[in-house]
């Protein structure tokens, strides 16, 4: 089951208790201390790992706990420190910490495959007699516990990590468009909420013997209310936060009972969700997908939705997702988008 939401609670281990012991042993007469340091407690480590796509492993896992440095011994034997657990998370998960009154502080963004958190630090293990001998104190009765390690309660969001985002109202064709692309997998049907959770797919952009790749997101159908959390909007939308281009997929085809074209209506809805939800987003690359054409739109309706493009300043085309037509025009988008990203994050020289 697809989770992208997941509360943990971690606990490190705590640190051993110093030794209080004293040498005794055989022709050795006041042989002085040597009780030995504990070991420090484990820690627990959040770590991005390309082989998890969601956090449902969390879901009967949700406590995550290191075990305890163990106490020295004499002879300044020290305790043995014990080993940090490693929990996997997928790329794109970002980490916060309960602070209390429903509060919540980010701890961590990992975003990169390999990217690591420190979440909860280990204790520190206690000094034993034998560290607190001198001159004046020769013979010390006492050594430090161990400190405790860090608990805390965790908050995790999974926001994908895609380039490009299809996003529209229900059945609006994007799981059928992320299929022919990619090859994915995606559930389609001929009712609303077809797609329950986001899918990811990869475009092979690759011509001329260049290594293209982008990776495409199909979120699930917006609806109006979707920021406020109608329909599955509000659950999903964190998942174009880190998009880098949108394509907003309308039904060229839909009409209302006396006949009227919904297509536009229903752009101009999708858009006002995006706005409402986080307006930056549509100051995003963005292009306006017509989908449906097999189905025979209206001619106005198509130049309706041209002219909208237009008057927004954003790019238009018009495809079958079912059938392929109109599919390079997209891909080229795609590329290009993808292309004027990896220009942007070059650093300067």
């Amino acid at each position: 089951m697809f989770r992208d939401t997941v509360t943990i609670r971690v606990q490190a281990g705590n640190g051993g208790r110093g030794c209080v012991s004293f040498r005794r042993e055989k022709y050795v007469p006041r042989g002085g201390p040597d009780g030995g340091d504990g070991g420090d407690g484990g820690s627990v480590l959040l770590v991005c790992d390309e082989g998890h796509n969601h956090l449902g492993h969390l879901r009967h896992n949700q406590v995550q706990r290191a075990k305890n440095g163990q106490p020295g011994s004499g002879n300044k034997r020290h305790g043995r420190s014990a080993d940090d657990i490693e929990v996997p998370v997928p790329p794109g998960t970002v980490v916060f910490d309960d602070t209390g009154d429903g509060e919540y502080q980010q701890l961590a963004d990992l975003d990169a495959p390999g990217a690591r958190a420190l979440v909860a630090g280990g204790g520190r293990g206690g000094k034993g007699n034998a560290r607190f001998a001198n001159s004046a104190r020769q013979a010390p009765r006492f050594a430090q516990p161990g400190l405790p390690g860090d608990k805390r309660t965790l908050r995790l969001e999974l926001k994908l990590i895609a380039a490009i985002g299809l996003i529209g109202r229900p059945n609006a064709g994007k799981t059928t468009l992320l299929r022919t692309l990619t090859g994915s997998q995606g559930k389609v049907g001929a009712y609303p909420f077809t797609t329950l959770e986001p899918n990811l797919g990869v475009l092979d952009m690759g011509e001329g013997g260049r290594y293209e790749r982008a990776v495409i997101a199909d979120v699930p159908g917006l609806i109006t209310g979707a920021h406020r959390g109608e329909g599955l909007g509000l659950t999903f939308l964190r998942h174009i936060e880190r998009t880098k281009a949108l394509a907003v997929l309308v039904d060229a085809s839909s009409t209302a009972e006396n006949g009227d074209s919904l297509a536009e209506a229903h752009y101009q809805e999708v858009c006002e969700e995006l706005g409402h939800y986080r307006a930056e987003l549509l100051e995003r690359p963005r292009i306006l997908v017509a989908n449906k054409i097999d189905l025979d739109p209206s001619a106005a309706t198509l130049a309706a939705l041209r002219g909208l493009a237009a008057r927004e300043g954003i790019e238009y085309c018009e495809i079958s997702a079912a059938s392929g037509d109109g599919m390079q025009t997209f891909v080229e988008w795609v590329r290009d988008c993808c292309r004027a990203a990896a220009d942007a994050e070059e650093p300067s020289q």
